[in-house]
């Protein structure tokens, strides 16, 4: 007998894929899709449930499955179509306390997958320069989608210990791009004038959507030899960008506003449903944020194809080019730099 896989979310295009992915795997012989809407994209060969995960009713689906292994992968910061903060909330929350609660009676499940964010280390001006696995946050998030992710994070911490025959892999994603990628940060990327935090240029950090797919496909079977499939591992692109040479990337100019500026913009473009430009996206675009990946390579196996200056440089292909062209933004900021007010001598080349 393969293995039963069940995986929540699905109706997102990064939950689609996964499960195309994960079904042409030779070692599978079932996928049980499941979300509270019909995805508009095609599942393949898996069977798709139609179940919220914050009712009760999801221990029948899990139990009905008969699944070993559960992939869940409906903890996001973006509402689905028309939903609103609250079912976000709601669905990340309540609806991982379901899952766990049906997986706790399920005699079946022996691993849990779960996807997370780097988002649980928060953003402050203390940082520091690298997270690891262990490192606490200077701040805990007081809000949004990172105060989610910790609590999600600690409910699943409380079932590894009451089912210590399952082997729980937590993913701390950073922020995720790609071509078809939709989060926060994509949408920001979008916008045709970039505001930033006057004064700061923050350290980010990216993974590829193919990279990820790939570490929930290794992450859903036994593991390899050297390698351990439980635990948890922070998920990120080799190296990091700052967020200017991401705007000189994109061929995006940048607005630098004081923070209450920053913070009054954010309101109005939330309000406006131009995108959701939350406090906490704020915070990470004031003070960025880096992780450590070495149990990433060291104990989980995975190496991403993709570094993180790979990864902005695909999902930048998608997106066409900006009001301006980036050599002429990264011409620019080579001759303010070169004037001798600010230090300057004589006019440098980007490497952008």
């Amino acid at each position: 007998m393969g293995k039963v896989v069940l995986v929540t979310g699905v109706a997102r295009r990064l939950g689609g894929r996964f499960v195309r992915r994960i079904q042409r795997d030779p070692q599978v012989d079932r996928v049980v899709a499941v979300d509270a809407v019909a995805p508009e994209h095609h599942l393949g060969g898996a069977d798709f449930v139609q179940a919220d995960i914050r009712q009760p009713s999801l221990a029948r689906v899990l139990a009905e499955s008969g699944a070993d292994t559960v992939v869940h992968l409906d903890v996001t910061a973006t509402a689905l179509g028309s939903g609103s903060r609250t079912t976000v909330k709601e669905t990340n929350v309540i609806g991982t306390m379901q899952l766990l609660g049906a997986c706790q009676k399920s005699p079946t499940v022996k691993r849990l997958v779960v996807k997370s964010s780097t988002n649980v280390y928060g953003a402050a001006p203390r940082d520091p320069a690298v997270f690891t696995e262990t490192t606490p946050p200077k701040s805990l998030p007081s809000g949004g989608f990172a105060k989610d992710t910790v609590e999600v994070e600690g409910y699943v911490r409380g079932f590894a210990r009451r089912r210590p025959d399952v082997a729980v892999c937590v993913l701390r994603f950073a922020n995720i791009l790609g071509p078809a990628a939709e989060t926060p940060l994509t949408s920001y990327f979008d916008l045709p004038v970039l505001p930033t935090v006057f004064g700061y240029d923050p350290r980010l950090q990216f993974v590829h959507e193919d990279d990820v797919i790939e570490v929930l496909r290794i992450a859903s079977h036994d593991p390899a030899r050297g390698s351990l499939n439980s635990g948890t591992f922070n998920i990120a692109g080799d190296g990091a960008l700052l967020l200017s040479q991401c705007s000189r990337r994109l061929g995006r100019p940048t607005v630098p506003l004081l923070l209450p500026a920053v913070t009054w913009a954010g309101s109005l473009v939330r309000t406006l449903g131009v995108t959701d430009f939350s406090p906490e996206q704020i915070r990470l675009l004031t003070h960025g944020r880096v992780v450590a990946t070495d149990q990433m390579r060291e104990t989980l196996g995975f190496r991403p194809t993709y570094t993180t200056a790979e990864t902005f440089a695909d999902f930048a292909r998608s997106r066409g080019p900006g009001l301006l062209p980036p050599q002429v933004v990264a011409g620019a900021v080579d001759r303010l730099a070169a004037l001798p007010a600010l230090g300057g001598d004589t006019p440098t080349h980007s490497a952008d």
